[in-house]
């Protein structure tokens, strides 16, 4: 903690931070207070109506994910950084949507895992105050804590919270990571920014699950993203179709989004898509031995989903894939599977291509 005596120029210090920030590759740093009180009570709101499905940790540590300062104790402001992530043209992802044969992966997996890449940069930002200031009480996080990293973002005059629940830059789109420093020095903060979805609801007309309720609004247990990442047991058969070849994560809404014609693609190469990940067949990502699976994964954020769950996925996307040879081949290599989950999908996924050939 900064003492009573202390003669910094925090106005300036953050000027400084802005720059070192912009240096380590951030596209916006921005300031916070630490008063979530209103994303706090549309938090409980919609844990209240179950819409967080398995995900228990989203209430398990009560009220330390709206108050920093229980979290961190000290903490009175969050220092917020936008890192962009687009690995390519949003034309050329959305020509891989439901694709007949080549698997869709969320922009965001295709590189290097973003917790790596944001954490290390975030603490040379820390670096580099301690540097200037002395020892200050800090502490990184990057989607890695209970942390409301968008309510915090959208305080520090990152973006704001659109009607998909996801962050809006309005110079910049929706595809970029947010990562946090909880401080104790009392940094000025940045005005709060504000909505500007007007009365757009392209992200609502094209989720593919209906997930997005309401605007501002998602019902987790039918995001195509909770179901491929998130839920552990057999993805509803209600949803399978509609996830068509989306084997990790969804990004429908954000192609959708008029505000995405100001995205621009990174020139980060840890984001830079790996193994051909981008454009990679689905029988040829099915036919990965667990070696093969975690050698190509190392990395990656894809690894927290498991072998298994990857199997699960790309079964569904088989199933909903034109009717091949080669696609039924595929599937009925792996009938026999050990896996209960796997075989469960396998089944679904042939009978999804009997039903389509000729009587």
């Amino acid at each position: 903690m900064q003492s009573q005596t202390d003669t910094t120029d925090y106005a300036e210090l953050k000027d400084e931070i802005r720059q070192w920030g912009v240096d380590l590759g951030f596209q916006q740093i921005g300031v916070s207070d630490i008063d979530l009180s209103r994303a706090e009570g549309r938090l409980a709101e919609w844990l209240s109506m179950n819409f967080h499905g398995t995900m228990s940790y989203m209430h398990r540590h009560g009220s330390k994910r709206s108050q920093p300062a229980e979290l961190v104790p000290g903490t009175v402001r969050v220092i917020s950084a936008r890192m962009d992530y687009l690995p390519e043209s949003q034309d050329a992802a959305k020509q891989l949507l439901d694709h007949d044969s080549r698997a869709y992966i969320s922009r965001y997996a295709l590189g290097r895992d973003y917790h790596k890449v944001l954490r290390g940069r975030l603490r040379s930002l820390a670096r580099h105050i301690s540097e200037r200031v002395g020892d200050f009480g800090y502490r990184v996080f990057v989607d890695s804590a209970p942390v409301l990293e968008k309510a915090v973002a959208e305080k520090a005059g990152i973006g704001w919270v659109g009607k998909h629940t996801n962050l809006i830059n309005k110079d910049a789109g929706s595809w970029f990571f947010l990562g946090e420093l909880f401080t104790d020095l009392p940094l000025p903060i940045d005005k709060e920014a504000t909505a500007h979805c007007g009365t757009c609801a392209a992200c609502i007309d094209v989720c593919p699950t209906n997930a997005i309720v309401a605007p501002y609004v998602l019902d987790a247990r039918r995001c195509i993203s909770y179901l491929t990442i998130e839920l552990k047991d057999a993805i509803p058969v209600e949803f399978r179709q509609a996830m068509g070849n989306r084997i990790y994560g969804c990004d429908d809404c954000q192609l959708y989004c008029p505000w995405n014609k100001f995205a621009e693609p990174t020139a980060e190469g840890d984001f830079a898509p790996r193994h051909s990940l981008d454009t990679a067949a689905i029988t040829e990502l099915f036919a990965w031995s667990e070696a093969k699976w975690l050698e190509r994964t190392e990395g990656s954020a894809i690894r927290r989903i498991g072998y298994e769950r990857w199997l699960r996925n790309l079964a569904v996307a088989l199933g909903n894939a034109k009717t091949t040879p080669t696609v039924v081949d595929a599937l009925n290599k792996r009938r026999d599977t050990e896996s209960e989950l796997v075989a469960e999908h396998v089944i679904w996924a042939l009978a999804q291509h009997a039903a389509a050939e000729p009587a």
